[in-house]
């Protein structure tokens, strides 16, 4: 993940390895930073997860869901932008009035590590 974050730093595309490995290791930190399944977080092709207290979704498309390419969720993670700045951006979509992260976000510290365990 610390390899990810310092290539986006560097202005670089981390490799796909790194990058697959980096996207999965912040989702589950997502989802134990913030437990429930109000929000459906979607990082094709590499992984998505339910988080966010509240009501559960059971079937269909969830009323609330994000869904970015995996650069951008590394940011987001990492604290490299905010929650509003890549929505006002059109770097991620979200749909649903629950659909917002920014009280969940960043992930880790700015040196890359995880600010909840693995």
């Amino acid at each position: 993940m610390a390899d990810a974050i310092a290539a986006i730093d560097a202005g670089e595309v981390p490799d796909k390895e790194t990058l697959k490995a980096a996207v999965r290791v912040l989702l589950k930190a997502l989802a134990d930073k913030a437990p429930g399944h109000t929000v459906e977080v979607r990082v094709p092709p590499y992984g998505a997860v339910q988080c966010v207290a509240g009501p559960r979704h059971r079937r269909g498309t969830p009323p609330n869901v994000i869904e970015c390419q995996p650069l951008v969720f590394v940011a987001l993670a990492a604290g490299r932008t905010s929650f509003a700045e890549a929505a006002a951006a059109g770097k991620l979509a979200a749909s649903g009035q629950r659909a917002d992260l920014t009280e969940h976000l960043p992930l880790t510290t700015p040196e890359g590590e995880l600010l909840v365990d693995e």
